[in-house]
């Protein structure tokens, strides 16, 4: 590689922001075969990890909410799930502080009667 050419700044393309229908359209188009990565990616204007990274989100979103789903019951949202568990936790830490404050009070007794 020349000097010249390490001195010589790349052109980079401006970000283009992909609305969020326009990225679950390039998902079913991958989805369904009918265009590749970098077919996807030369369509929109965009990056081939841009269209990696839509595919992956589209893939972890589907499985949230598949795995927050229960057949024969209404569906939970991903944000209902959370709050239970977060709700959960906050019970489970408030009965070991309760445990932890006995048994400092036990220990204070024990060391004040000596």
């Amino acid at each position: 590689m020349s000097t010249n050419e390490s001195s010589v700044p790349r052109k980079r393309r401006p970000k283009k922001v992909l609305s969020p229908s326009a990225k679950y359209e390039i998902w079913l188009q991958l989805v369904r075969g009918e265009a590749t990565i970098a077919q996807a990616a030369a369509t929109a204007g965009v990056d081939r990890s841009t269209i990696i990274r839509v595919r992956q989100v589209a893939k972890d979103g589907a499985l949230a909410a598949l795995a927050a789903s229960k057949p024969g019951s209404p569906g939970k949202s991903v944000r209902d799930v959370e709050l239970e568990q977060a709700n959960a936790e906050i019970e489970r830490l408030g009965e070991a502080v309760k445990e932890l404050a006995v048994k400092l009070t036990l220990l204070e007794k024990k060391g004040g009667s000596e």
